[in-house]
């Protein structure tokens, strides 16, 4: 993955950019010895690594101001970093740049029920917000796998989904306002506590812009009453083709489920071994959960498994109890951390309309005998996001490179078949230089204007999303 040089006239003052930064925080949260710094050396795509110059761990919005302020005025590169969840590089240092971390800017500033939003320090993790107003019987809706760890400020940035985006939708359905700093150190508030604001859509545009606009230090996020009830049932098939044709079948039939997720062998046999969820035998499994009253749920229920009958199903099992629902989506919750312990991966994010999944699931399978790799689906099929896990010998010469050719055809079938190349993931470095499959030079140009505009020296973030070739001239500028 080619990454820029780096600048040898930044390298040469990290003495007086590190000493500039210690007089505006605290001394530990500036961290510039290379054996540190190597903490922060890549996210969870872990193939690419490279140590930052300097890491940063402000705890308020002021200090993020101030850092700004100092890398503005010395033109050096800013990589803001969540919790370093990001599956697609988003978070990827150079070595010329100051990591901004927000880990340690995780208070909750308000929470208001009456209105129904909390406002949060971007660094907080994602389950932490449900955690904090549980106990009023609210909840906040998007739920990454990953949301044990995941920052909000990552999940911004990438509009992260999860499992029950089909019914409540990913971040942006759920993100109200922002506290943001601009690369000069400019102090913005976006949105707020209350409907949507008049004029453009400026908050639609930092919601996915992955670190390239301005560091979110701050988040107001819609809350929800919890739901009085919610249950899944469990539905098994031969093949993952019938499978994607009953996703596509429940969709058609105006049926909406709070999630429907896929798996297909090789998840379900590793899951299985990892979490012991009780899962059947079987090519393709979906879960389907519900929720509301309990007979609202059961007439739910009964009308997924009559549409599910009609594909002959190898087993179909409603769950009877928490403990059985529990168990469920603990196999499901479980994937990414189960395949890891049994080989290196690399986790796809392409999105396809829910009509075509038959066929992609069909054509992953030919691309994985094509290339000699295993792959395992797993994903939220109720929307389409598809999360193919290509499995690899890191150790193994050329393995790497062999996953990359996979994925990269992977996901230009998904931009085929009229998807996207990104649902939740983002683009970072793994799926930037497939960035022309999906969009013409008009479209880039467009999307490089906006970020003109936010960061005109295209210091934050500058090496992601955009092919290098076509952002050579404003990074060199």
């Amino acid at each position: 993955m080619e990454m820029p040089q780096p600048n040898s006239e930044i390298l040469s003052k990290k003495a007086k950019i590190t000493a500039a930064l210690r007089a505006v925080l605290p001394y530990d949260a500036v961290i510039d010895d290379p054996s540190e710094t190597r903490a922060y050396e890549c996210d969870a795509l872990t193939a690419y690594r490279c140590p930052p110059m300097i890491a940063v761990l402000p705890a308020t919005t002021q200090e993020v101001s101030d850092i700004l302020k100092i890398c503005h005025r010395e033109g050096v590169p800013v990589v803001p970093r969540g919790s370093g969840t990001s599956l697609a590089g988003g978070a990827l240092p150079t070595a010329d740049c100051v990591i901004l971390g927000v880990a340690k800017m995780n208070k909750v500033l308000e929470t208001d029920y009456e209105n129904r939003l909390i406002r949060v320090q971007s660094g907080r993790t994602n389950l932490s917000v449900s955690g904090a107003v549980e106990e009023e019987d609210f909840f906040y809706a998007p739920d990454p796998s990953s949301q044990l760890a995941c920052a909000i400020a990552g999940n911004i940035a990438m509009n992260s989904g999860g499992a029950h985006c089909l019914k409540y939708g990913v971040t942006t359905n759920n993100l109200m306002g922002v506290t943001m700093v601009m690369m000069d150190g400019e102090i913005v508030e976006i949105g707020g506590g209350y409907l949507d604001a008049s004029g453009l859509d400026i908050l639609g545009v930092i919601c996915g812009s992955e670190g390239q606009l301005g560091v979110v230090t701050e988040a107001t996020l819609r809350i929800l009453p919890k739901p009085e009830g919610a249950r899944p049932v469990m539905i098994a098939f031969d093949s993952n083709e019938v499978a994607g044709a009953c996703v596509a079948d429940i969709i058609k039939a105006g049926v909406l489920p709070v999630a429907i997720e896929f798996m297909d062998r090789p998840i379900i046999e590793i899951c299985e071994n990892f979490a012991k969820a009780g899962y059947p035998d079987c090519e393709a499994l979906l879960i389907v959960e519900v929720e509301g009253s309990e007979a609202e749920i059961q007439d739910q229920l009964d009308r997924i498994s009559a549409i599910a009958q009609q594909h002959n199903p190898v087993e179909l099992r409603q769950s009877q109890s928490a403990a059985e629902s529990a168990a469920i989506w603990l196999g499901r919750k479980s994937a990414f951390g189960a395949v890891g312990q049994v080989a290196d991966y690399m986790c796809l994010d392409g999105t396809i309309p829910v009509s075509a999944l038959p066929e992609v699931l069909r054509r992953i399978k030919e691309l994985s005998d094509h290339y000699g790799l295993r792959v395992g689906n797993v994903f939220h099929a109720g929307d389409g996001n598809m999360h193919p896990l290509i499995m690899f010998d890191a150790n193994k010469e050329g393995d790497l490179e062999l996953c990359e050719a996979m994925g990269a055809d992977v996901l230009r079938l998904c931009v085929e078949v009229g998807g996207c190349l990104t649902g939740e993931h983002g683009v970072g470095i793994e799926k930037r230089d497939l960035m022309e499959d999906q969009y013409s030079a008009e479209d880039l140009e467009i999307q490089m204007a906006v970020k003109d505009v936010f960061d005109p020296a295209w210091l934050l973030n500058p090496s992601k999303v955009f092919p290098l070739s076509v952002s050579q001239s404003r990074r060199a500028s």
